[in-house]
């Protein structure tokens, strides 16, 4: 069977084999043998490294299927090349990986992580590209926050700052936000962002221009509301905010990962 992915990430199995985390067009999230990639002659280990869009040539296994031919598409080299960009990169793929189960085929999902590598590559606003990117992945996994009405008692969110409810699943209105255990505040500009990438297009999104500090503030939000939706932490995030601070030792930014804790 023919298949385009995205590769995950892999790990060695037996002496020269990798055993791949995909996530394809076609299938979903699946596993994968690659055979003797590891070996120094092996044709197919450079097109079957993390982040690659890869088209693949499968054959039944006994358990899981065998990459028998490997084609990169597209090996995004910047995502390889530049740490930074590369980071971003594994927050949105290890995002995926704990979102997803071997469940079958969501080609919208495949798609917004494809464009969302490209858009890692080509451009420079790498915290929009993210912010957009957890919207939208929230969007198709069934959690999409409810930003525009209280979302403990259905009032209409009025121009002020208000609350958020990782528990409730959105946005608060400042009586309730006031009432309720674990809500957190929540300014009226964040919410007025989050509210744009969640009805736009990125052509239209890409316009908003945030300031650090409120860059700084949704990515705080979300993280909080990821962390309780996948009832654990995740491991990127830290490492980006540890280069953050090397590449800038003088902004406090904190980036994904950072809870307010």
């Amino acid at each position: 069977m023919r298949v385009e992915g995205v590769v995950l990430r892999h790990s060695n199995w037996g002496e020269a084999d990798r055993l791949l985390w995909l996530y394809t067009l076609e299938l979903g999230k699946i596993r994968a043998i690659a055979k003797g990639v590891r070996k120094p002659r092996s044709r197919k280990g450079g097109h079957l490294e993390p982040f690659t869009r890869v088209n693949l040539l499968l054959a039944r296994g006994r358990e899981i299927p065998i990459v028998t031919q490997a084609e990169a598409v597209d090996p995004y080299l910047a995502l390889r090349d530049d740490l930074l960009r590369g980071t971003y990169a594994s927050y949105a793929v290890e995002l995926l990986d704990r979102f997803t189960y071997e469940e079958g085929e969501n080609r919208s999902l495949y798609h917004l992580l494809v464009d969302t590598l490209t858009r890692l590559v080509q451009l420079d606003e790498l915290d929009l590209v993210i912010h957009y990117y957890v919207i939208r992945l929230l969007d198709l996994m069934g959690f999409r926050p409810q930003l525009f009405e209280c979302a403990n008692c259905g009032k209409e969110i009025l121009p002020q700052d208000q609350y958020f409810s990782a528990l409730q699943g959105g946005a608060l209105c400042p009586q309730c936000g006031l009432q309720l255990n674990g809500s957190r505040p929540i300014s009226m500009n964040a919410l007025k962002y989050l509210r744009h990438f969640q009805r736009s297009s990125f052509s239209d999104a890409k316009r908003a221009r945030l300031t650090p500090e409120l860059s700084r503030e949704i990515e705080i939000l979300m993280q909080h509301y990821l962390t309780y939706l996948l009832e654990r932490g995740l491991n990127t995030p830290a490492f980006l905010r540890r280069m953050r601070k090397d590449i800038s030792p003088s902004d406090d930014f904190a980036g994904p990962g950072e809870d307010g804790q």
